[in-house]
């Protein structure tokens, strides 16, 4: 039930033909979607899949057209995208049906390395060690051991290594990758005007019909000429908005490295999100 306070919302009753209540100053449409609006439902349902269980995420979709599972990689949880007019029985029953399903993308997601004293971490395809340099000034910087052996050494406390890595990584990432994107842009004639660093699950990367470019940090733990890659496909956008024969020649025209680089996100794009996270 939905209550008025009389004195900050005076209100009166104005019957239509239909005899539906309208409030003043919303319209029928405004007043049918207050008095009767959906009921909050749970964030979650739990899936059981033999003597496992499993949370699974609920997100309704207004495009959605049917119920769909997809497995979150860094967050390392299964989501259940609903259509509006779906119901939580229908999401839990589906997602029931296929806990094995579930069951076998999760235990198939690579080992966590968060960001901590020992964890080795590719940093352009190279693997370093994450060293802990308490005593020492500065944030992050790399070294070589005698060994040969790469390391990252993190300064400050070591509650703070997480955020340092992470931070360190991104503006790597940026630099990187602003360096790659203008280079590609001047070849075809075309101006980026912004380019966002974020933790994307589901692309590498994405371009809008303004200029802006946004990418995933992990671009910087993959070899040079993976990121390169991407770089060139996001701009390649900006002549053709589409994956079309036309848009691959324009990829193809900046960056000789497509098929490799594809080939190598195949095989090891998957394990690029296990960096930074905890079990």
């Amino acid at each position: 039930m939905i209550c008025f306070c009389a004195e900050r919302f005076p209100w009166r009753r104005i019957w239509q033909s239909s005899g539906e209540l309208l409030l003043p100053g919303l319209s029928e449409m405004a007043t049918r979607a207050l008095l009767y609006r959906r009921p909050a439902e749970p964030a979650t349902v739990l899936v059981r899949h033999g003597s496992q269980f499993f949370t699974v995420r609920l997100r309704r979709h207004r495009r959605a057209r049917r119920y769909t599972l997809r497995i979150h990689p860094t967050d390392r949880e299964a989501i259940l995208t609903m259509p509006p007019r779906g119901t939580i029985i229908e999401a839990k029953e589906f997602a029931n049906i296929h806990g094995g399903w579930i069951a076998a993308r999760l235990g198939r997601l690579p080992k966590a390395a968060p960001f901590q004293p020992g964890t080795v971490v590719p940093l352009r395809g190279v693997p370093h060690r994450l060293v802990h340099r308490s005593g020492e000034r500065g944030t992050v910087w790399t070294e070589t051991r005698d060994s040969g052996e790469k390391i990252l050494c993190v300064a400050g406390g070591v509650e703070h290594m997480d955020r340092r890595v992470h931070d360190f990584l991104k503006r790597e990432a940026r630099k990187d990758l602003q360096k790659s994107a203008q280079l590609h842009a001047a070849e075809l004639g075309v101006k980026v005007r912004r380019i966002s660093i974020r933790d994307q699950s589901s692309r590498w990367g994405s371009c809008t019909s303004a200029g802006s470019l946004s990418f995933s940090w992990r671009l910087i733990l993959a070899p040079p000429f993976v990121l390169d890659y991407l770089a060139a496909h996001e701009v390649a956008h900006l002549v053709e908005m589409n994956h079309s024969a036309r848009f691959w020649r324009v990829v193809d025209k900046v960056c000789a490295s497509v098929t490799r680089a594809k080939n190598w996100l195949d095989t090891h794009g998957n394990d690029l999100h296990r960096y930074g996270i905890q079990e």
